[in-house]
């Protein structure tokens, strides 16, 4: 079971079989597998290129520009000899002469001498300017795209809140800058079996104590009290792993230095929820009479001295 609900809540592609796919909740603790063409990347290329890891977008833009230069040179030397200064048959020269090309460089050392090289040098220079402007537009909507550096406590914890067993959990804004407006938003979800027997994945909202702040710039510890209103009133450990339970946060705000809509989210499965504990004070008085915030404890809970 995964507690820190790092895993990104998407459909996630199986190379078993190009119709079998797996969807997996934030935190891990909900796993399924879907069967048909529910969603092809193929279909939604930009959406797939857009989620794609950084890294997966250099080795795919480098192989794609390997490939059609080697392609484009293969051409070139199946017409024969025609290209100015370059050796005849020699598939180095044909490859450097793609690139020139492709990239509309045109050092004037080798150039086309036939109506065929023509030919083929106009496709790849109208092929090039297509694909940098492709590249240029993915990489620009990949940077301008709006993300949140919303930090999450590796655990929640249960313990008494004025009397009242209470959910609490630590979010921190990474970027210290302000997200104005931010609105924090718990749910349980669980499996539950209706009266007729049908199978269904119910979500409950979770109320909380402030669902809001007016400038998110520091620390929020947010509180759920588990009273005759909770649907979390009365259940054990064992009794959330029975049902498959799992806790979503979700956080939205206006990021002021971006001043576009943000958002966060992150998942706490059964095993990251600790009972009868409280989290460590993050604040502390230094020998100068200065108070510090002491991120290094961001993480850390303790046992309640009634636990």
């Amino acid at each position: 079971m995964i507690g820190s609900g790092k895993l990104i809540d998407r459909l996630i592609l199986v190379m078993r079989s190009p119709r079998t796919r797996f969807y997996i909740s934030p935190d891990g603790s909900f796993n399924v597998r879907i069967l048909g063409s529910f969603y092809s990347p193929w279909q939604d290329l930009y959406h797939f290129l857009l989620n794609m890891p950084w890294w997966g977008i250099m080795i795919m833009v480098f192989l794609l520009y390997i490939v059609t230069n080697c392609l484009f040179a293969v051409a070139y030397l199946i017409g024969g000899d025609n290209i100015n200064n370059a050796t005849p048959g020699a598939f180095r020269d044909a490859f450097f002469f793609s690139i020139q090309t492709i990239a509309t460089i045109g050092y004037g050392a080798m150039s086309p001498k036939t109506l065929y090289a023509d030919i083929l040098v106009a496709i790849e220079a109208l092929i090039g300017l297509l694909g940098v402007a492709m590249v240029t537009g993915l990489m620009f909507a990949r940077f301008s795209r709006p993300t949140a550096r919303v930090l999450f406590s590796k655990v929640a914890v249960i313990a008494p809140h004025n009397g009242v067993p209470t959910l609490m959990f630590r979010a921190a804004n990474e970027r210290m800058n302000r997200i104005i407006e931010a609105k924090m938003q718990l749910s349980l979800l669980r499996d539950e079996v209706t009266l007729e027997g049908q199978y269904i994945r119910r979500i409950y909202d979770l109320k909380l104590l402030r669902n809001s702040s007016a400038a998110f710039i520091l620390g929020w510890l947010v509180m759920h009290p588990i009273d005759e209103h909770s649907p979390l009133q009365g259940l054990t450990r064992d009794d959330l792993f029975s049902v498959n339970a799992s806790i979503l946060a979700t956080m939205t705000g206006l990021d002021e230095t971006l001043s576009q809509t943000i958002h966060a989210r992150h998942g706490y499965s059964p095993d990251a929820l600790v009972w009868n504990s409280q989290f460590a004070d993050l604040f502390t008085l230094g020998h100068d009479g200065q108070r510090y915030l002491d991120y290094r404890r961001f993480h850390e809970v303790i046992a309640c001295e009634d636990g």
